[in-house]
């Protein structure tokens, strides 16, 4: 990838409970988010030449679908899915294209009207050897399965380094906090410790305010070239894409239940990426990362290299990982209190951070905020770890 990539214009729906707008369909959501994309970045869809469309629940070729409201100007649609990375791996495509000099403008798209799972039983279950191996290590239950597999891999950090429930709480105080001031969250209330430990337990130690809620939404991001940014004159607009890295599952990955859930495919992409970049944890001012439970920001903390590994517990109790400490995570809320809408959620996340590192955040913004993080995984497995950098003299 010899070409510098940037991002011009993001756009995000609000996230909501299906059942809130029961009658609002993929291609209307989709619409909303591509046209505040585009007009985030002074641009039209004809100026589009590939789009990348990323959802899970739906049919082939939704993504064509998805964009006839906003034109039908014959650009090529891939559709994309993978699993709850989908919206970033839709992004790393699309900055592919244009680092890799194919094109000068590619559309990043996310969106999911949920839905009932399909799941066929004529064929093999993508989730199979990790589901049999966490019931061979901890029998079968009747909660919630992504509850079971993600508490799993919270029970084992307990257990390997006395990890305390309260920190997997703390957790979503601080990302139910940081949601108050994000108008687009699904989820806007506060609530202090006591609150989070006391609501309903969904396997322990997982508590239902320590996991997303379903959600319906969609999120699109512009990625252009150097040139685009210096024709166009948007050098001050432009944030440039400086490292991104994907993993998928090793054999390790089917050896623990902190594995299981992403944990060496995270820690993976994450030095790609900084390899690419030439930065590290030190660098960065602000992150969103997937936490769609708990338990899974924590582990993420040492994948990323924010701290060794079983010091994740000792990281969120300190207060390092919001504001007025060493990294703000999740300015947005995050997945547990934003919401995932699968498909939008890592596009949802670039959004937020372009927000940020061009200091349009509102009240949620983060102080000088110059270099953020992106993590958005998909069990199955994919991982993607993306870093931005706000440089306005670079991109002139």
């Amino acid at each position: 990838m010899s070409e510098r990539s940037f991002v011009v214009g993001v756009g995000m729906t609000d996230f909501v409970k299906p059942s809130a707008r029961p009658d609002w369909d993929y291609p209307d959501m989709a619409a909303e988010a591509i046209g505040d994309a585009l007009e985030d970045a002074g641009a039209s869809f004809g100026d589009v030449q590939q789009v990348l469309a990323g959802y899970c629940f739906g049919d082939t070729c939704a993504g064509q679908r998805a964009v006839y409201g906003t034109g039908m100007t014959g650009v090529p649609v891939i559709n994309v899915n993978n699993a709850c990375a989908t919206g970033s791996s839709a992004l790393l495509l699309a900055r592919g294209l244009v680092a890799g000099g194919a094109i000068d403008c590619a559309l990043a798209l996310g969106f999911e009207r949920m839905g009932k799972v399909l799941q066929y039983d004529d064929r093999a279950y993508p989730l199979d050897r990790h589901i049999g191996g966490m019931i061979e290590r901890r029998g079968a239950s009747d909660a919630l399965i992504t509850a079971q597999m993600f508490g799993n891999a919270g029970r084992e950090h307990m257990e390997r380094h006395g990890t305390r429930a309260e920190s997997f709480a703390r957790i979503a105080v601080k990302n139910h906090r940081h949601s108050v001031n994000n108008p687009r969250a699904q989820l806007r209330d506060a609530y202090d410790l006591d609150a989070v430990m006391s609501s309903p337990l969904m396997y322990e130690p997982l508590t239902r305010l320590q996991c997303c809620p379903t959600s319906s939404g969609a999120a699109a991001a512009l990625v252009v070239s150097e040139r685009w940014v210096r024709e166009r004159d948007l050098a001050d607009r432009a944030v440039e894409i400086v490292g991104q890295g994907m993993a998928t599952d090793f054999p390790t990955t089917f050896e623990s239940d902190i594995a299981m859930v992403g944990a060496d495919v995270s820690a993976a992409a994450a030095r790609a990426a900084w390899e690419q970049s030439g930065l590290g944890p030190e660098d960065v001012d602000v992150i969103e990362l997937h936490d769609c439970f708990s338990t899974n920001e924590l582990i993420t903390y040492e994948a990323l290299g924010l701290c060794e590994t079983g010091k994740g517990g000792e990281l969120i109790d300190s207060g390092a990982t919001t504001y007025g400490g060493r990294w703000v995570v999740n300015p947005s809320g995050g997945l547990i209190s934003k919401g995932h809408p699968i498909g939008a959620t890592g596009l949802a996340q670039c959004a937020e951070l372009v927000w940020q590192l061009r200091g349009e955040a509102g009240p949620r913004q983060v102080d000088g905020a110059r270099v953020g993080l992106q993590h958005n995984l998909g069990l199955g497995g994919a991982a993607v770890v993306t870093l931005y950098r706000r440089d306005a003299a670079a991109a002139a």
